[in-house]
């Protein structure tokens, strides 16, 4: 398959080095020298700074769009109003209300639009959720997780600090991670609370948010996402009453991946403890990968789909609003 990556930056590279074997024929970006230096990578690419001219283009049929976040929706809908099949990166929209009717256009056309919640993917998370789902934690209980960094010098003065583009602060752009990991894990959330606030960074955008988040089982998860965690950091828990399962670490400055399970014994006392760790490299982005290209095959519904960025993006704005965040252009 003939692959278009719109957005040429970080993200748009790291999706390049992971297509699993798909064949990236255009790199489109604003600022074309991006476009070419990730276009020089690969033979017979073509470097374009619209993104508009590979929508006609019937040899492409897939498109991943690695935008900023005000332009996720909109490329996203054109792509399948050609009938291409979509990536397009968390949270895949700035709020849930950009992203109505896509569903049903991409049904229409029979386009698939998977969202890049890549991090169902590591390892570790992949290992825990297997286990879970085999019933050995027994029923969850609840779910705790931090995810955050330390922000960088001029951080204040990215695009993801200016809400007309980004659409909120760290909560929508780490903290859905976790959204979405919580729910893979419990299921549906019926009940939002939270705070979001700015802390240190001088950006009109939050800086921490902290949720806490029920399904109709009252089952919780508990949630903290931040940029002024200095050291990086990934955490990520699931106890059921049987066991937990504690992920840590999502390599690189997160730290070695890793995969602890604590087994209660019938005395109770401490734990029968298994760990696994995963020091070789992050093969995340291409697993998904891999994967929507199987979901094209068998013209299979993405597991991480619209359906799910509509989900986090919910539970996102409940806390903006909640909080008095009025972050909409």
């Amino acid at each position: 398959m003939k692959v278009a990556i719109i957005g040429c930056g970080r993200v748009g590279h790291q999706r390049a080095e992971a297509l699993a074997g798909a064949e990236l024929a255009a790199c489109i970006d604003p600022k074309l020298g991006r476009a070419e230096q990730l276009a020089r990578a690969a033979r017979d690419c073509v470097a374009l700074s619209d993104w508009r001219h590979v929508m006609d283009d019937r040899s492409i049929s897939v498109v991943i769009v690695a935008t900023p976040h005000d332009s996720l929706a909109a490329i996203t809908a054109a792509a399948v109003s050609a009938g291409k099949h979509v990536l397009v990166e968390k949270p895949g929209a700035r709020r849930a209300d950009e992203l109505r009717g896509l569903a049903e256009a991409a049904h229409s056309r029979k386009s698939l639009v998977r969202v890049g919640f890549n991090h169902r993917y590591h390892r570790a998370l992949r290992k825990a959720k297997e286990i879970a789902d085999s019933g050995a934690l027994g029923p969850l209980l609840f779910v705790r997780a931090r995810y955050g960094h330390g922000g960088r010098l001029g951080y204040e003065r990215e695009w993801r600090a200016q809400p007309e583009i980004s659409g909120g602060g760290e909560l929508i752009d780490q903290g859905v991670h976790i959204i979405d990991l919580a729910r893979w894990f419990l299921g549906e959330f019926v009940q939002v609370e939270g705070f979001a606030h700015t802390y240190f960074w001088d950006m009109p955008v939050e800086d921490n948010a902290f949720l806490l988040l029920k399904t109709a089982a009252r089952q919780v998860a508990f949630l903290h996402a931040s940029c002024t965690e200095w050291k990086n950091t990934f955490s990520f828990e699931v106890v059921g009453r049987a066991g937990k399962l504690q992920v840590e670490g999502l390599g690189g400055s997160y730290g070695v991946e890793r995969l602890a399970w604590y087994r209660m014994l019938p005395e109770m006392g401490p734990p029968e403890t298994t760990v696994w760790e995963y020091p070789m490299a992050d093969d995340s982005w291409s697993v998904e990968m891999r994967e929507f290209l199987q979901d094209i095959q068998l013209q299979r519904q993405p597991a991480a789909g619209l359906k799910d960025a509509v989900a986090a993006l919910q539970v996102v704005e409940r806390i903006y609003q909640d909080g008095g965040h009025d972050y909409r252009a």
